[in-house]
């Protein structure tokens, strides 16, 4: 006897709600959390551009209260895309890679400012990307 592991009859169709599941919901998670962390960073670099202080000579010097207010408004854009993908969308995904990948940008160029800490929002962007180009469905084995 065959086993049916959706306990649904043969050749009936199971419809399923667009919600997301495994590699979605922890991207979604971890876009909550990245985004949070960057609109805080934003937030940082807005109120106080004279604690943050260019560690090395780099080329690129740019004006740090401009960075808090790319930061916030990306930290922002990322949150809601990450509370968006809890619907399963495919758009979601779509937009929360785009806006992630522009976020590991922002973070390269803002090594010189707070190195540790874009480093490790590089990372959880990397995570971020690779779970929402994971995939979405699981492919099952045919015995």
């Amino acid at each position: 006897m065959a086993s049916n592991v959706s306990a649904a009859p043969e050749g009936s169709h199971v419809s399923r709600k667009p919600f997301a599941t495994g590699w979605t919901t922890f991207a979604a998670c971890m876009m909550i959390f990245g985004g949070t962390m960057a609109a805080l960073e934003g937030i940082g670099a807005i109120v106080n551009d004279d604690r943050y202080v260019i560690t090395g000579n780099y080329v690129y010097k740019f004006d740090v209260t401009g960075w808090g207010w790319l930061h916030l408004i990306l930290g922002i854009v990322i949150i809601v895309t990450g509370f968006m993908l809890f619907t399963g969308a495919m758009w979601a995904r779509i937009v929360g890679v785009v806006a992630v990948g522009m976020n590991m940008i922002v973070n390269f160029l803002w090594l010189p400012y707070y190195p540790f800490w874009a480093i490790v929002l590089i990372a959880i962007d990397v995570f971020i990307i690779w779970a929402l180009t994971a995939g979405t469905h699981r492919q099952q084995a045919h015995v």
